[in-house]
């Protein structure tokens, strides 16, 4: 189960930084930040198709795509100076703890 959440992590790791760099792609006009956006999700994708052979894949979305989610919009803040308002910064909260509940909660996380 160790490994399961190892990949998953790799997977949201490079999902994280091929979303964060598809802006610097420049709508894939600029070499290096493309091809760091087709290698991320080529690599996220592959560790998410290894994790739904022992996770539920609706929760390793779930989880995949929440903790994506937060991280690309914190990152967004730093790299790219893009404000988040009380909303989104709520939002965030909400997608947080939704991830927080079924880790600790859901017991459908393997079958």
């Amino acid at each position: 189960m160790t490994n399961v959440y190892l990949i998953l992590f790799i997977s949201i790791i490079a999902e994280t930084l091929a979303t964060t760099m598809m802006k610097a792609s420049e709508g894939f006009t600029r070499l290096i930040p493309s091809l760091i956006v087709l290698i991320g999700y080529a690599i996220s994708f592959y560790g998410l198709s290894q994790v739904v052979k022992i996770m539920n894949i609706g929760i390793a979305y779930a989880i995949w795509a929440g903790i994506s989610i937060f991280l690309v919009s914190i990152l967004s803040y730093f790299v790219y100076q893009q404000k988040l308002n009380l909303p989104a910064l709520f939002g965030l909260v909400l997608i947080a703890a939704g991830i927080i509940i079924i880790q600790v909660f859901s017991k459908s996380v393997v079958h």
